[in-house]
């Protein structure tokens, strides 16, 4: 990361943090209605509050930032400062009663993540990676020493996302590694930052999925790139994605998907 967090930034997240946690408690394990977005996925009331009170809260501390959110879009884009924004990632867990969820914020700088937020809004749990460091609950955690796939733990959040040729190829790193576990979303890449989880494999995700990731998972130690073994770069979605706990675990897996 070239560019650090400004700390009035940083604590405008934390504030946002905060703010999103108080709307989305309220509606956790209540009978609320569940809209399908058109893209079929679900969205709630908590969804669509927590990033508009996040947005707001933008807007007046900032106003000549820009924001892209997975709700309400995107405006001022071209900002030399963007926020990223996914009020609950992981909808699907959240409307099932499952902790498997939280709220993700990042920051860029000329489209570069220089922060990133994972809050689970009932537990409290709270992952924050700038500066270089990554954190959860104020404490420096660091990726997993495991470096063979025979050992290694792999997660991903929707198999449905896959199509054949990824299914296949998913398949055979799967077939290595010690267990596979399914959904979690971006809890999945908070256990990695915090060394229980090696490997995180995405397909078919968005910028607000991935981004706020990007900061607490290499400041921990981690590698990030697509299956092909290419650096994410500022993009609105990414076919592919691939987290390792460390370089010698990525480029084993590496090795699986790319030879499949």
């Amino acid at each position: 990361m070239n560019h650090a967090c400004p700390p009035a930034c940083l604590a405008l997240a934390h504030a946002m943090a905060d703010a999103a946690a108080q709307v989305i408690r309220p509606h956790f394990r209540k009978r609320i209605a569940i809209d399908a977005k058109a893209d079929s996925s679900p969205v709630t009331v908590a969804d669509r509050d927590a990033e508009s009170t996040m947005r707001r809260m933008i807007e007046a501390h900032f106003p000549d930032h820009g924001i892209r959110g997975e709700e309400f879009g995107s405006c001022r884009t071209d900002a030399e400062w963007v926020w990223v924004l996914d009020p609950i990632d992981g909808t699907k867990s959240f409307v099932s009663g499952s902790l498997a969820f939280g709220t993700q914020i990042a920051l860029l700088h000329l489209g570069e993540p220089v922060l990133g937020i994972i809050n689970q809004p009932i537990t409290g749990e709270r992952w924050v990676g700038t500066g270089g460091m990554a954190m959860l609950g104020g404490e420096a955690i660091r990726t997993s020493e495991r470096t063979t796939l025979d050992q290694a733990i792999l997660y991903t959040s929707a198999l449905e996302q896959f199509d054949q040729p990824r299914h296949d190829r998913f398949s055979a790193l799967a077939a290595s590694v010690r267990f596979t576990r399914l959904s979690h979303d971006c809890y999945a890449a908070g256990l990695l930052a915090l060394g229980g989880v090696d490997l995180l494999v995405e397909s078919d995700v968005f910028d607000y999925d991935i981004l706020p990731q990007l900061p607490i998972v290499q400041a921990a130690g981690g590698v990030v790139t697509d299956w092909d073994g290419e650096p994410l770069k500022d993009a609105r979605s990414y076919a592919t994605v691939l987290m390792a706990a460390n370089g010698d675990l990525h480029r084993a897996a590496l090795d699986v998907l790319c030879r499949t």
